[in-house]
This record gives C-alpha cells, structure tokens and sequence, in this order.
C-alpha cells in the first residue's frame, strides 16, 4: 500500500488543486463494485493502513472526525483530533490526521459511528456512539473520550443505548438545542430516536422520543441542526429529508431518487459539512463509485455536482459505503477541511479509508 509521509502529502497539494481544477467528466460504466461514475475528478492526499480483517473481507465501513477546540493527547500522541473508523467486522479504529493507527479497541460487530460533544459530570467530554450488531448486545454502543487526558489517554467504553432493532445499521447523532440526539437506523428501515445526557454518576441515560419506518434497507443518516433537518438514505429509493424534531414523526420529502447521472443505488453513507455561512450535503453513491454534493443551508437543498475519486498519491475509491466530512481547520494539512471516505477495493491489502482535502473537492465542483 502507497501511504505518503505527511510531508509528502503536504508537498503534493498543490498538485492534486490543479487537478482539481482541470477536470472532467469520467465515463460511466454501470453498476458494480470497482465501477467508476460521471462525476468531476479529484484525488486523495493520503489513506489509512488496511483494515486489520484478513482475508479481503468487507470490513472497513463508517466514519466519524472530531477536532477539539486545543491539541489532545491520545494513546500518549499530541494529535488535533482524530478519525474514528469501523471495522464492522472486529471493532473501532481511531487515526490521527496522517492517517496512522492511534488505538484499535477489539469491540465486536460496529457498523456506523459518530462523535459529539457532552457534558458529563459538568465537563466537556467527546463522546462516539456506534451502531453494534455484536449477538447479545445489539443496540448503540457508547465510548468516552477526555479532551484534557494526559499519558495514555484513548477512548474507552462508556455504556450502552439499548433497542428493540434487530440489525442495527446506520447510526448519528444530531443536535436540538442543549439536547443531544442519537439516531439509529435498522437495517430494514426502523429508526429509533433517543435524547442521549448523563447521570449524576457520569452514566450514558437514554430515552426514547420517536420511533418510525423508513420502509425498506437504509443505512445513511446525518443531522443538520442549523436547519432542524434529519437526512436518511434509502439505498434503493434515495435520500429523503426529515425533521430532526421528534414532533415532525415520520413526514418527510425526497430530495434526491435513484437517478442516473445523480445518484445510483445503493445510496450509502450521509455526511454534513459546514463551510463558513454554507452547509453541503455529501452522499456516497455506491453503484457507481460516485459523490453527490447538495448546499443544503437555503429553502430546499440544491444539486451541486458530484465527484469521484481517482487513482493519484494513493489508489482511488470505489464501492465507498460511509463516509464523514468536517469544515474550518482540521490540520495543517487540511486546514478549510476534510473529507474521509471508506474505499472498498484497495490497491493492496484489504479496505481502508481515504483522506480529501475540502478544498480539492470545492475546486473540482466550481464551489466559491
């Protein structure tokens, strides 16, 4: 596997922007893994090592990136943040911005995962929250994080959120105003709503407040709460748009169907990227390897394009399943933000996730 030196990653930007810059269109092919859509090109600046299942297995899934206010310490590291990522088949990754392994934590089946910020016993805390399809424990499984921790410090369990959700799949977290939301999604289509806090103790405490169907295999799911909106992809319908309040129960409005040229089944992982006053919408479109963008701050979301990830420093991305984007500075190497996506046939190894500098991404779909 092909995996830069930050150095060398820093050193190829400005390559990878004129790419960007000069773009056009990739020949459509169909559907089917290691299939390559319509859509602008970019490339990747870096990419994690391989998922750690052996044998070419389908492990690698979702996505999370944090960034504190300050540098944090993880497993003895000064890092700005980290990269959470699934191995839906062996537990939790977490990645420093260059790409490297900081800690693994052995935790079973998790599938999608998403971090937020809480408070708990009055301090700021982050905490992940992954959807877990482990036998025994199927539900939502919590981790904790301490900003401030020293030495050794790295994510640990924190608790659980328990379901009814027989094959939990997509998972989020959302805010409405002081509460804390966590979103899960079955695989058949149930969503479970819960408002997520902390005893007195510093216990995860989870209630729920809505329930409804999505009506058939879904997985995506992302908050907006600048607009109050919940985005669900539906992998074989599209992507429809929800209210994030609970009162709203299950109305919703398709914003994008399975489309040529848009958005081709399965309609996978959901993300939301915040850029200044401007928030987008970034969708994987599985079938054909492709990225659908919407603004998404306005009355109604508009299309902005879509891209597509070519081979460059590191391999490109085909078959992505999650996906998780964040605006403003992450690292010195992407400092407007990031975008991190799964790659489902690597170059060599197995699965591994990908890094996109937003600006690439901003410069390929002409994006001010």
């Amino acid at each position: 596997m092909r995996r830069p030196s930050a150095l060398f990653a820093a050193a190829s930007l400005s390559a990878l922007l004129l790419s960007a810059c000069a773009t056009h269109e990739v020949d459509y092919q169909g559907e089917g893994d290691g299939v390559i859509g319509a859509g602008v090109r970019v490339q990747a600046t870096l990419e994690t090592p391989s998922v750690g299942t052996g044998g070419g297995e389908d492990a690698a899934d979702d996505p999370a990136i944090w960034v504190g206010e300050r540098p944090v310490v993880v497993m003895g590291k000064t890092t700005p943040g980290f990269v959470a990522g699934t191995d839906k088949k062996a537990g939790l990754y977490i990645y420093g911005f260059d790409g490297s392994v900081l800690q693994f934590m052995p935790e079973g089946l998790l599938n999608n995962v998403d971090a937020v910020d809480l408070s708990v016993s009055g301090r700021s805390q982050v905490v992940l929250g992954a959807s877990d399809r482990t036998p025994g424990r199927t539900g939502v499984s919590l981790y904790i994080f301490d900003p401030t921790g020293t030495g050794q410090n790295g994510v640990r369990p924190w608790g659980a959120i328990q379901t009814d959700v027989v094959e939990p799949y997509g998972f989020c977290f959302g805010r409405r105003g002081d509460e804390v939301h966590a979103i899960l999604v079955g695989h058949e289509g149930e969503v479970r709503q819960f408002v997520l806090s902390a005893d007195a103790n510093g216990r995860p405490v989870s209630r729920e407040v809505r329930r409804f169907e999505i009506g058939s295999i879904s997985e995506g799911c992302a908050a907006d709460a600048e607009t109050g909106a919940l985005y669900l992809a539906e992998e074989n319908v599209g992507v429809w748009r929800y209210g994030l309040d609970p009162a709203s129960g299950d109305a919703r409005t398709l914003i994008q169907g399975i489309e040529t040229d848009r958005l081709v089944a399965d309609a996978e992982g959901l993300t939301i990227l915040a850029d200044g006053e401007a928030r987008y919408l970034i969708n994987s479109s599985q079938g054909d390897s492709a990225f659908p963008v919407w603004r998404i701050d306005g009355a109604a979301p508009v299309y902005m394009g879509w891209f597509v990830v070519e081979d460059g420093v590191v391999d490109g991305v085909t078959g992505t399943d999650g996906l998780a984007a964040l605006g403003g500075r992450v690292s010195d190497a992407f400092p407007e933000g990031l975008v991190v996506v799964q790659d489902d046939v690597n170059d060599v190894g197995t699965q591994n996730f990908k890094y996109i500098d937003w600006r690439v991404i901003k410069a390929a779909l002409g994006i001010d």
